[in-house]
């Protein structure tokens, strides 16, 4: 039986049901949420069980929360929001963008230890365990200070046995360079998703990262660099190509955030804040997969993309 590390204790991978594979609860900055809740909004809490009830009833079961320590993780706040809302939240441990001067010089293998920390015995004294690993890079590439954040992940990655998910810019085509961080430090590229795939419609460039191994994540819906309907075009182009089995769409959507209010003081009414994505963690449901049907996607395929598929790249198969 496997299983894997949630915010409310350990699950069997079996029970992990419809999973959304890289989605946020709340994004801020570290420390945010403890010391200046104002930013956030007022209920914070019930907006987020709200937000998840949402998903939950819409059939939605499992979300991985990719939110690290710099983009203001808050490990009780996602225990308290899952638990209410009955939703498996899986939060990750690593690091994003945001690598400050201060903790230029630490080393891989210090912050290596600091993740393996975090997924063997918690985020603190919470208890609470980190169930995959997360690094990342954008479009000024893989620069020194992230390459240590990479190379940390990866360390972590080989001794704890989770997957690691990678934030990447794919018009940049930097998952090259941080597939090669990867490979040198010898990680099983069965165990790597690179996220944010589907910022880009270069089949080509994705199929390559697909045949060294690695599962894609096509998590950025609705979108803005691309739309929302290229989007799923190359989705279908590439399951088209036979890498059903190694693809996780998702939405990459944040449920709270940093509200600034308006220039006359107030604060933006919920429509306001929604209005980019009405639909929430359902977008996928509501809008891509009428799309997909139409371009004759079973459901039982869409199965293997929302069930299936993430159960196996945590299981390691």
């Amino acid at each position: 039986m496997a299983t894997v590390n949630t915010v409310l204790g350990t699950l069997d991978t079996a029970e992990l049901g419809f999973t959304l594979m890289h989605e946020h609860v709340m994004v801020a900055a570290s420390g945010i949420y403890s010391d200046y809740p104002a930013l956030i909004g007022a209920d914070a809490v019930a907006r987020g069980v709200s937000r998840l009830k949402q998903a939950k009833d819409g059939g939605v079961d499992t979300l991985v929360d990719a939110t690290t320590h710099d983009l203001g993780r808050n490990a009780p706040l996602l225990a308290t929001v899952a638990q209410q809302a009955e939703v498996n939240v899986i939060v990750c441990t690593g690091w994003w963008l945001d690598v400050p001067r201060f903790m230029r010089g630490v080393s891989a293998d210090q912050m290596a230890r600091l993740f393996i920390r975090d997924v063997e015995e918690g985020f603190g004294d919470t208890g609470i365990k980190a169930g995959i690993l997360k690094s990342a890079a954008d479009s000024d590439g893989v620069t020194p200070e992230l390459e240590v954040m990479a190379r940390a992940a990866a360390r972590a990655q080989l001794q704890t046995g989770l997957p690691l998910m990678i934030h990447s810019f794919p018009t940049g085509q930097v998952g090259r360079r941080q597939i090669a961080i990867l490979k040198e430090e010898g990680v099983d590229l069965s165990r790597v998703k690179i996220d944010h795939s589907n910022d880009t419609t270069d089949v080509e460039y994705l199929s390559w990262i697909l045949d060294q191994g690695c599962y894609l994540g096509l998590d950025r819906y609705p979108g803005g660099y691309v739309s929302s309907t290229a989007r799923t075009n190359t989705l279908k182009a590439l399951m088209d190509a036979g890498y059903t089995d190694r693809l996780c769409p998702s939405h990459d959507a944040i449920a709270l955030h940093v509200i600034p209010e308006k220039p006359d003081g107030t604060m933006p009414t919920e429509e306001e804040l929604t209005r980019r994505n009405p639909h929430g963690f359902l977008y996928m449901k509501n809008v891509v997969f009428p799309q997909l049907r139409d371009m004759g996607v079973s459901d039982e395929t869409l199965d293997v993309l929302f069930v299936d598929n993430p159960r196996r790249f945590f299981e390691g198969g």
